[in-house]
């Protein structure tokens, strides 16, 4: 019957926060009989009706008044409670019983109350103090006048009393706990960003429809889908506000667990395509496409099992078999980190063989983007390690209850948000995505000339494909056409033929491409037509020359 308070407080404490602001109470359990609660003031956050705490003990019949002791503070106001008979004494005496009554811990009025220290008057808080008959149980109503965390403890006062009931947490602004009343704005938000970069995406890939490329086809699927999923689950909070934790609030609940795990395997999808080159290196994936579908199908399923593992099993009654819901999931999420991190690193590899520079350097940039997120998780992961490394503190939950949920759930939200605008950044639709998909750069060695390895060959390739002037002379359209026909490697166009015969020998050397540094992502450039130009001074005299 004289469970201490302080008992009750480790194992408030020691959960995470509450996810509904309905609460149980009973005396199955010690770390049942209290129930704490972030809450707001009026003016703290704002709303029609005034805040309150209010605890409903279930009626029993019996022929006996039977008591349960009740209070209600503000965490900060728990040395207040209860006195210490002795400096010396190992715990302190909470209830008011006839024995504490005789030794003046407290007065026969307060008989069945919780125990107040004398200067408990100068709190800036009220305590409650009171005591509950089971046979005509009358909810004790708590006005909260100021933002704080606020706990109801309870015991029972009369021998073998047993009871049950429900604290409510009411605040102002509706029915959501305060703890997780700011990813209402949060996720409003969120949502209003990715909207935001769904038009900028959706206005680029009208206006270059038709050079659309298969990966940008997945990019808009994903914003498509991130929309939904936000605006989703502030629905899901909205709702829970207005009207509770009820069983529509629990349907919503598993569908916005359906689609996190729709959004975590398609994103991991993604980025694996992406760096697989899909649609920039190569223009398909054959077989390998089917086996990412696949792992992404499965990471998906998965992901569904443990969310609603999650939500049906409680700590408590989770055992062995729990890893079988975990293990899966763990398996396809390595599966997916080693795959793209290889396919990262050999695409990189490969064009800066092939000398590919500038599709290299967005790669490069993923590359960065993508070090940068892990670096930024686990900077903060560290950083809150110290924070964390309190929670065994009774204190640590009533310091940090309004911004926990920032930590746990709000930061890498904002995270995977910067990724996947940096993402449909690299990836945007432009006026030339094919033409930069489907040609290879010029490769130059370091002195800035061209390499002629890609020319399609050796310099004795080239001399085998160039036809000679007997050729020219005889019409040569049909030796210079045999000799192309042979294997042109080269991303250089063919040479044309003048109506004589004769062949022009193009300005390539002077009209070569210029570099693409700092041109857009996707921007071949407009002068792509002059690698096939052929009107220049210079070739005309070359003309005049080959036709005599």
């Amino acid at each position: 019957m004289r469970t201490s308070v302080s008992t009750l407080l480790a194992f408030a404490f020691s959960g995470a926060l509450i996810a509904a602001n309905e609460l149980g109470i009973d005396n199955a359990k010690d770390h049942n009989r209290q129930q704490c609660s972030g809450m707001y003031s009026k003016k703290g956050w704002g709303g029609d009706t005034d805040p309150f705490i209010l605890t409903t003990l279930e009626k029993r019949p019996s022929d006996q008044d039977v008591f349960v002791s009740l209070v209600v503070f503000e965490f900060r106001d728990e040395d207040l409670i209860g006195v210490w008979p002795s400096i010396d004494a190992p715990e302190k005496e909470y209830i008011c019983t006839q024995a504490n009554v005789e030794k003046k811990y407290c007065n026969s009025t307060e008989l069945g109350h919780f125990i107040l220290s004398p200067n408990s008057s100068e709190s800036r808080n009220q305590i409650l103090s009171t005591k509950i008959n089971l046979k005509d149980p009358k909810p004790p109503k708590y006005d909260v006048e100021r933002t704080g965390y606020y706990c109801v403890g309870s015991s029972p006062f009369s021998d073998g009393a047993e009871y049950k009931g429900q604290v409510e947490f009411r605040n102002a602004y509706g029915r959501l706990p305060a703890a997780q009343i700011a990813k209402l704005p949060f996720y409003a938000g969120i949502t209003i960003a990715y909207a935001v970069i769904g038009i900028f995406w959706a206005f680029l890939y009208v206006q270059n429809r038709h050079d659309i490329l298969p990966v940008q086809n997945y990019i808009t699927a994903i914003i498509i889908f991130l929309i939904v999923e936000q605006l989703m689950t502030w629905g899901f909070y909205d709702y829970q506000n207005n009207h509770g934790s009820n069983a529509i609030a629990k349907v919503l609940l598993i569908i916005v667990s359906i689609l996190n795990a729709g959004r975590n395997s398609f994103s991991f999808f993604l980025l694996l395509i992406v760096c697989m080159g899909y649609g920039v290196v190569k223009p398909s994936l054959g077989k390998t496409m089917v086996y990412v579908r696949f792992l992404a199908i499965a990471h998906f399923v998965f992901g569904v099992i443990y969310a609603v593992a999650s939500l049906s099993i409680t700590p408590d009654n989770a055992g062995p078999l729990v890893l079988f819901v975990i293990l899966p999931l763990a398996g396809t999420l390595t599966a997916f980190y080693v795959w793209t991190l290889n396919s990262l690193n050999y695409t990189m590899k490969d064009l800066l063989e092939r000398k590919q520079s500038v599709k290299a350097m967005m790669y490069k940039k993923l590359w960065w983007c993508i070090l940068g997120s892990i670096i930024v998780i686990f900077g903060f992961f560290f950083l809150n390690s110290f924070t964390f490394a309190e929670r065994s503190s009774p204190d640590f939950v009533p310091r940090h209850w309004k911004t926990r949920w920032f930590i746990l759930d709000g930061w890498l939200n904002l995270v995977y948000m910067v990724d996947i605008a940096y993402v449909a950044y690299l990836w945007r639709p432009t006026a030339n995505n094919r033409r930069f998909a489907m040609s290879d750069e010029i490769a130059q060695d370091d002195e800035g000339g061209f390499d002629m390895g890609s020319f399609g060959g050796s310099m004795d390739e080239e001399d085998a494909r160039s036809p000679t002037r007997e050729d020219m002379v005889n019409g040569g359209v049909g030796g210079a056409g045999e000799a192309r026909g042979k294997g042109d490697l080269s991303p250089v166009p063919p040479k044309p033929v003048n109506e004589g015969g004769g062949l022009g020998i193009s300005g390539a050397s002077k009209n070569q491409r210029s570099s693409l540094d700092g041109e857009t992502i996707f921007a071949v450039g407009e002068d792509g037509d002059r690698w096939s130009e052929d009107e220049s001074p210079r070739h005309s005299e070359e003309k005049q020359k080959l036709t005599g």
